[in-house]
């Protein structure tokens, strides 16, 4: 659905996006991610037809986004940050508006708006001011304009940034609600928010794609060591040194909890399997095992570990949006 093939935009002498190229498939939810001036925006509004690329190629729903442009367009739909939406305009007629913009004939023109009202849950508003609105749902009737006219694929650019907690959460639900019916290319600088949404990320830094895949497929190929949390009730100090003196186990690091039991954050070899190992010692000495978890890299780990190796030394990073 969206195919871009080494994408390179300069301002000036600065290559913002060199060589970018990726795809996202029918149905997918695509998580952007990258720092600031990691050349993300660029890359979306190149592929949402604001800008030219300077080398490559962007095609979305198989249409050339320069050579076929038009037909492009009528595949996609977008929600940029700031959206332009218009305070003194009922949400209804709002989108009427943006869906002859995008030239839905006069016989389909209701449905469409419907549609819209409905997959964003919005209909209950459709006669109010969009003035009236809260932020929240603004939001909604942003997405809503950006589905009005039924497209392929949608880009989303921070649908939840200014949102409270219980918008972000409605928000999400509305974004998975929207998988497998078209693809969604999705930017957010909160990185949990595209763990939990995306089938795969891309991260972007400097320019250059340097991960294209699923957030456990990439805890795979980077995890250098088995990270475990194992709560036990026992004495701490005992209970540590034993795990310790365990083949393959690499460091413990200790910590109490409130009801008195001690959490061990243990790091032990890949090339061994020690869980079996830390059960078996626990029980043995006649103390509780409460749990014993696998913690795999999160997102923002995964992140910071390959931007920092695109980096020079002492170089700052900031993860944010682009």
């Amino acid at each position: 659905m969206v195919e871009v093939e080494n994408l390179t935009k300069y301002y000036g002498d600065l290559a913002a996006v060199d060589g970018v190229t990726f795809a996202a498939q029918k149905g997918e939810i695509l998580g952007f991610l990258g720092p600031n001036g990691a050349g993300k925006t660029t890359t979306m509004r190149i592929i949402a037809g604001f800008m030219p690329p300077d080398r490559g190629t962007a095609r979305v729903a198989g249409y050339d986004v320069v050579e076929d442009s038009v037909e492009a367009r009528r595949h996609l739909g977008y929600l940029p940050e700031n959206v332009p939406l218009y305070d003194d305009m009922t949400v209804g007629h709002y989108l009427t508006f943006f869906a002859k913009l995008r030239g839905v004939s006069k016989k389909q023109l209701r449905a469409c708006v419907e549609a819209a009202l409905e997959a964003t849950d919005v209909a209950e508003r459709e006669h109010w001011l969009i003035g009236k609105l809260s932020k929240g749902f603004r939001r909604r009737v942003g997405i809503a304009q950006a589905l009005v006219h039924n497209p392929d694929v949608l880009i989303l650019d921070e649908p939840t940034e200014g949102l409270d907690p219980i918008q972000v959460i409605a928000m999400r639900d509305l974004i998975r609600k929207l998988r497998g019916q078209r693809t969604i290319f999705l930017s957010t600088h909160i990185l949990p928010e595209a763990q939990a949404m995306s089938d795969r990320i891309v991260i972007i830094d400097r320019g250059r794609v340097v991960a294209i895949d699923t957030t456990h497929n990439l805890t795979t190929r980077l995890q250098r060591v088995h990270r475990l949390r194992v709560e036990v009730r026992g004495p701490r100090t005992e209970v540590q040194a034993r795990l310790n003196a365990l083949p393959g186990i690499l460091r413990v690091d200790s910590r109490d909890t409130r009801d008195g039991a001690t959490v061990f954050d243990v790091e032990g070899s890949m090339e061994t399997d020690v869980r079996e190992r830390i059960s078996t010692t626990i029980v043995k000495n006649g103390w509780a095992l409460l749990e014993l978890d696998t913690r795999e890299m999160t997102l923002e780990e995964i992140f910071l570990e390959l931007t920092r190796r695109q980096r020079p030394a002492g170089a700052s990073q900031e993860v944010a949006k682009v």
